[in-house]
This record gives C-alpha cells, structure tokens and sequence, in this order.
C-alpha cells in the first residue's frame, strides 16, 4: 500500500491564474508538483480565516476543522495568507549574467550556483545562465563548465551573447574579441554545451548572419536579433530565416525613426518575436515600455534582467567578462567610456516597477515575467503558471509587492513569514 503524501496548501492571497486573478484563492503543493484541490480554488473557511487579524492568519486548519484537499491525497497543512499577499509564478530569466558577486563567464560551478542563489531569493525560480563575448576557446570552456549544471537541473540553458555581435553596438563587450558569425564557429559553441545551449545572440546583418541563424533554428537553439545595427529589412530576413527574439529591445540598436524604422519595428511587428525588456527604469523611459507592451502584448514580452555580477551585492568595483564595471547608486557603466553594462537588476523588482510604476496589470506582468519566457524556452508544459501538473515553483509577494515566499520544486527557497 502506498502511503499518501501530505499536501501544503497556501491559501487566502490572490492567485494570478492564466484565467485571471482569484481574490482569496489557494494553490496546493504535492511534493515537487501543484496538485489540484478538490473543494476548488478557496479551501473551506479561509476567506473567513483571512479577513480576521494576524492570529486567525496564522491557523493552521480552517475553524470549522475540516482538513486540507481531498484530490486524492491525505493530510496536509494550510498556511494561510494575508489577503493583500500574491501567490504568481516562479519567475524566469532567459538573459542574466551574474550576481551576488558571482559571474556565469568565470567558468566556474561555486561561482554559477551563488548567482543562481542570489536570484533565487528575489523569486528567480528559472534561469538561464548568459556569457559575454570572449575568445571562441573560452566560451567553449565555459559552456561545458555550465552544461553540468544544466545536467543537473540547477540552469536551464545557456545563453551565449557575442561574439558575433555589431562592432557599432557591442556596448559592454570587449570590441577586439568580436568577429562575424560563421557558421562554424557558430557550431563549435552549441557543439561545447552539449544540447544545453538555448539561445545565442547574433546581428544578422554581419557576414555569415543569415546562415547562422538557419543553423541555430535547425539545432532548436533560439536565435535573438541583438547588439544589431541592421536595417528594417535585414531584420526581416533574420526573422524569416528563423530568429524568434529580440535581446533587449531598444538597447544596443538603431532607434525608431520615421523613415529608417530599423530592427525595433520589424521585432515588434512580427508575432513570431518575443521582445526581452529590462525593466530598471535606467535602460527604458516608461512609455517606450509602455510602447512595446501595446504593439506586441504581453504574450510577446518577457521581462530579462541582464543582470552582472553586481546583482543583490552593492555599489562598488565589478569585472564584465574583460571589462571593468563601475557600480554606482546601483547603476552599472564601463570605467572606460561610460558605457551601460548590464544591469543590478532582479526580476522581483522588475515585477514592482511595472505594476507600482509602469501601471501595468498584474497579470500582464506574470505573463513577463513568467509564462512568456517559459513558452520560450519550450517548457510551459512544466513551468510559466500556477495549473495542477506543473512544478510547484512559485512566488509570495506582500501588498507591496516584494517577495516574502519563494518556493522551488516543492521546497521552500524563501519561506514565508507571517507575523
């Protein structure tokens, strides 16, 4: 006989569901899974439970006794939830380079895992590690450095950002390391991270652009248009030819213009296109947001932080692949030119930014910063929304939205505390 699991269930936030938002709803944890509840979204008696004080919030078990769901499991307790709290999905970064102190380009596993711990704790449940352009010999040792860790379960791929980037847009890139796309070299990258590889940044335009991108859409490796000074129609054939990303839109590309309306119009044009923000409030005014937002909709948005090693540490000193990185009121600049590198940036204040103020809806913001990155990387069957079958990664936001929950797998990263 098979004994039953016992079932958390978070009751009484707000749960942001792809259906829309539930004022008072619950989410029930089997172990690594969301399990469904069999008395529906609100477990009996916690919206009472919920509109008393901080006592009642903290009940183990609804006041009229009965148990927590019935779907099959036995068992379980209810931890209940301010009503002012959120319950969202587990967020996901398809571009970040570091963080606590630590850089994915150092090759290194201790230094990969305490970036991934570092945005872990700001509700980062999904991360793809990102390099930065460097030697073709280098990165390939980098990547099969973090292939084990996408082995193991702990990155979700590996994004490679240059080398095969415009030397008139490499912003924070060693500009004597750039080199045009060809396709072999292409190939020896996503050869490196041995099927880990899940993204490359590339400008089309350069020589070898158009067949590198037809390679990494055959190898089912996405292809972003980024760091770009291509033409309105370049950018078109690149999407034809198979690019489905923008990396951070507006940044390190022709502007808009009326009559030269370059890359930011064909990838915000094209429903085959997701567009990656960095929501900081330094890389983007919020009307160009805004902007994005109305043309592609936020099924077509996701939310990157591009963050450095500067992440969740501080002001001070900090190293960009090569480049030295001067970090000050949180703003990350190259010491040599004044260059924007990368960002400070983590996904849960990206999330506030937007709602508190962007003044965008919640649950546009989930589908940012959740759903439409999962969808990306091929694994919304798994992860990108609260719905039974799915890991059981999610966020607890407070009224304010700052995390004060994060949960993994089933297992608590940030645990929740109630006073």
């Amino acid at each position: 006989m098979v004994a039953h699991k016992a079932v958390q269930v978070l009751a009484g936030a707000r749960v942001v569901l792809p259906t829309g938002v539930v004022e008072g709803g619950a989410v029930a944890v089997d172990g690594r899974t969301i399990a469904p509840y069999a008395g529906g979204l609100t477990p009996p008696g916690a919206a009472d439970r919920t509109s008393h004080g901080a006592a009642d919030r903290t009940s183990p078990r609804p006041e009229d006794g009965t148990s927590a769901p019935r779907a099959g499991v036995e068992g379980g307790a209810i931890l209940s939830l301010p009503g002012d709290h959120w319950i969202v999905p587990g967020f996901v970064d398809i571009h970040v380079h570091g963080g606590g102190g630590a850089s994915f380009s150092a090759g290194s596993a201790e230094q990969a895992l305490k970036a991934v711990a570092t945005h872990r704790r700001h509700g980062t449940t999904t991360t793809v590690a990102s390099t930065v352009t460097g030697d073709l010999d280098s990165l390939a040792q980098q990547a099969s450095a973090l292939s084990e860790l996408v082995e193991q379960g702990d990155l979700a791929g590996i994004h490679f950002e240059g080398p095969f980037i415009a030397r008139n847009r490499c912003g924070a890139h060693e500009p004597s390391l750039l080199r045009d796309p060809d396709p072999a070299d292409v190939r020896k990258l996503v050869d490196a991270a041995r099927g880990a590889a899940m993204m490359m940044t590339l400008a089309p335009e350069l020589p070898g652009g158009l067949e590198s991108v037809r390679l990494l859409a055959d190898q089912g490796v996405v292809a972003a248009v980024g760091h770009t000074d291509g033409s309105y129609e370049a950018t078109l054939r690149a999407i034809d030819a198979g690019a489905t990303v923008a990396t951070h839109l507006f940044n390190a590309m022709p502007p808009l213009a009326h009559r030269a309306p370059g890359p930011i119009a064909a990838l915000l044009e094209d429903e085959r296109v997701t567009v990656e923000l960095i929501n900081d409030g330094v890389h983007l005014h919020p009307a160009v947001l805004g902007l994005a937002f109305h043309r592609a909709g936020a099924s077509r948005v996701a939310f990157v932080t591009d963050a450095m090693s500067a992440a969740g540490k501080g002001d001070g000193r900090y190293r960009l692949g090569g480049m030295e990185v001067e970090v000050a009121d949180g703003v990350a600049r190259l010491v040599d030119g004044g260059s924007i590198a990368g960002s400070t940036l983590t996904l849960d204040r990206a999330f506030r930014r937007a709602v508190t103020v962007d003044g965008l809806p919640v649950a546009q913001v989930v589908e940012a910063v959740s759903a439409a990155p999962a969808r990306l990387l091929g694994a919304y069957d798994r992860i990108g929304s609260l719905e039974p079958g799915k890991d059981a990664d999610l966020v607890v936001l407070d009224g304010d939205f700052r995390p004060v929950g994060v949960m993994r797998k089933g297992k608590w990263v940030v645990s929740p505390e109630l006073s």
